[in-house]
């Protein structure tokens, strides 16, 4: 279980940072992110989620691109000295302080994926997609086999507090259970404090499964149920 929190740092919805423009203009920016570079081959523990491709969404097309260190490790840094966002994530400093978070997933065993989440074509959220039930979170609560979680900020801050988070949430979500066979749920672990990204894991069909005690928070246990998916 990472030390920050799941979909905390607010990402859902309203503990942002703006993201100043880039001087690189939103065409060049999608050609970089999802074009390349590739990442080097490691365990697939969550069905190649470099692979899973583009998606329709009510607020533009989205995907996931896995984090390439050299390429995206500034812009997280500048997203996590947000102060909203340090107050749940608890990564605020220099740019060496994101990069060992995010090396330690990308040099481990696959069992979790740092992402960037590319709306329109521009690099605007930050995810972490992770095998729930091989993460220390699994001490904490009754898991399953294959059970996938989530961590999610937005970046920019034209994308808060507009539905934004709610819907991406719902679609990465689906997402996951389509492209993830054997996984029955997906799980997240919010901070109960942060309640506008509670709210948002509501909006996008989670249900609250119990309030948990982690080591570093008190923790909302959201679940999306492959079962439920329709009917939330």
């Amino acid at each position: 279980m990472p030390p920050t929190d799941s979909g905390t740092s607010s990402g859902a919805e309203d503990d942002t940072l703006d993201m100043r423009p880039s001087e690189q203009p939103p065409a060049r920016l999608a050609e970089e992110h999802l074009a390349g570079p590739k990442a080097p081959a490691r365990p697939d523990l969550l069905d190649q989620v470099a692979q899973w491709g583009p998606i329709g969404t009510v607020v533009g097309a989205f995907q996931l691109v896995p984090v390439h260190l050299d390429r995206d490790a500034e812009l997280i840094t500048r997203w996590m000295n947000d102060p909203a966002v340090s107050a749940f994530w608890e990564l605020s400093g220099p740019d060496e302080t994101t990069a060992r978070h995010l090396r330690a997933q990308l040099d481990g065993d696959g069992r979790s994926v740092p992402c960037l989440g590319v709306l329109d074509g521009v690099p605007m959220s930050y995810w972490e997609v992770y095998r729930a039930d091989l993460d220390p979170l699994a001490r904490y609560y009754p898991a399953r086999p294959h059970d996938t979680g989530l961590h999610l900020l937005i970046g920019r801050v034209r994308d808060r507090g507009r539905g934004i988070g709610t819907a991406l949430l719902r679609a990465v979500a689906d997402l996951v259970l389509d492209r993830r066979p054997s996984c029955g749920r997906v799980v997240a672990e919010p901070d109960l404090r942060n309640t506008p990204c509670v709210a948002a894991f509501l909006g996008a069909g989670f249900r609250l499964s119990a309030e948990v005690r982690l080591p570093d928070k008190h923790a909302a246990l959201m679940i999306r149920d492959r079962t439920l998916r329709h009917l939330l």
